[in-house]
């Protein structure tokens, strides 16, 4: 036994020394811990985003409805995809920007006055913009983040619920379901998953589009099979000790395995593992219209990406690459080399459309704080008791955010909506 097992290690010694790749995954997953330091200009972007990506995600619901108008029930219903805190109610925060959400009252199947609210004139003509930016100029841009999003998952499929986690992120429109994937059917196909959900499956795999953004960047490494190195950036006061920093370079000499590529044959637990990790994670923030995502997001992913458990921990080992925010709610990912003081370095026209939203935001809330809107307000009051007096009952009684009676209801909730 003692002598099959010195003949097994010899073995194994002399595959190491003829094929290095060999050698190096025999090398563990070195124990490095990096602290985490705050970083107030990547916070700053990601704390404004929350509230943008709620408003966009607003503009959408109402714009892709017939009368561009909508109840405050029916937008309620959607705040899984808003991202906003549990105690805000959908209504407090649409009042917020009123050169955005214009509000006025129908009465619902009882008689009772209910908010509903529509886009402004300039809110509609910065969302036609992006509509012919999504439907016309960069159509195909983001017909192919779509598909990309797709190949880096083992099985070439995810279900629709995850995809409306990462809709607003991909750039996807709000009805993408009928105006991307139903318009082609030789790429996509809807099919019904194991726990009866609906997910979408990519037809046909595009070599063309299998290349990382890593890999791009860097095509004369590519063609030599050199080590491709991430771009690395550090938090200003980011104190890195002699031993960290010679690791990370040992590290980034390592090979580069495609997210495109089959990886079942890596080691989980070696550091060519966790540089692939590393590699689907950047690309995956590539294929965002703002080079970051919520980490619960990318949790979600763990099984279609077949991940080990515990795979988002390579945020935290590699701080040069990611940063990881905990402004609001939840952690947010932002992509280190993306931003330089805080602005996008590769700005993509949907994320000028979105800087025209928060610039809008932004003055309609001051103006609302001024009083600018307060005549407005009390003319629409003054309809609501014109269409029903009911009593001394305040006009915010009304704001009923649970009525079921609503059409517009989308099949396929959220992830956070349907744990619940």
């Amino acid at each position: 036994m003692l002598q099959r097992r010195w003949c097994l290690n010899s073995a194994v010694s002399f595959l190491g020394h003829a094929h290095p790749l060999l050698q190096i995954q025999k090398r563990n997953l070195v124990n490095v811990k990096l602290k985490w330091v705050k970083d107030t200009v990547l916070d700053s972007v990601v704390s404004c985003g929350v509230q943008l990506k709620a408003t966009s995600t607003l503009v959408s619901l109402i714009g892709s409805h017939p009368d561009f108008s909508l109840p405050v029930y029916c937008l309620s219903r959607y705040r899984g995809q808003l991202g906003l805190p549990s105690d805000l109610k959908v209504s407090t925060f649409i009042r917020r920007y009123p050169n955005i959400f214009q509000e006025f009252y129908r009465l619902d199947s009882g008689g009772t006055p209910v908010p509903w609210y529509k886009l402004t004139p300039e809110a509609l003509d910065v969302y036609s913009q992006e509509m012919r930016f999504v439907y016309e100029d960069y159509y195909v841009d983001i017909l192919n983040r779509l598909q990309k999003l797709l190949m880096i998952t083992k099985e070439r499929l995810l279900p629709l619920q995850t995809i409306d986690q990462l809709r607003w992120d991909l750039g996807l429109p709000y009805d993408y379901e009928n105006k991307l994937i139903a318009k082609h059917p030789a790429l996509f196909s809807l099919v019904k998953l194991p726990d009866g959900r609906v997910g979408v499956k990519l037809l046909v795999w595009d070599d063309c589009l299998a290349l990382s953004h890593l890999e791009s960047r860097n095509s004369n490494l590519v063609e030599k099979k050199g080590a491709l190195a991430f771009p690395i950036r550090f938090t200003r006061g980011f104190g890195l000790k002699k031993k960290c920093m010679e690791w990370l370079n040992e590290w980034q000499k390592l090979p580069y395995t495609s997210p495109y590529v089959d990886a079942s044959h890596l080691d989980p637990r070696t550091d060519v593992s966790e540089k692939r990790i590393v590699g689907v994670f950047h690309e995956l923030l590539h294929l965002t219209i703002l080079r970051r995502m919520e980490r619960k997001n990318v949790s979600n992913l763990r099984g279609p990406l077949a991940m080990p458990q515990k795979f988002t921990k390579a945020f935290e080992r590699h701080p040069g690459i990611f940063y990881i925010s905990k402004k609001g709610d939840t952690q947010t990912v932002v992509l280190r080399e993306a931003y330089d003081r805080g602005e996008l370095i590769e700005k993509h026209p949907l994320a000028d459309i979105r800087k025209k939203y928060a610039s809008m935001m932004k003055k309609g809330f001051l103006d609302r704080s001024r009083g600018l809107y307060k005549e407005e307000r009390s003319a629409s009051e003054d309809d609501l008791v014109n269409i029903h007096f009911v009593g001394k009952r305040n006009v915010y009684e009304f704001e009923s955010e649970t009525e079921t009676d609503c059409n517009l209801l989308s099949e396929y909730e959220s992830d956070e909506t349907s744990k619940e």
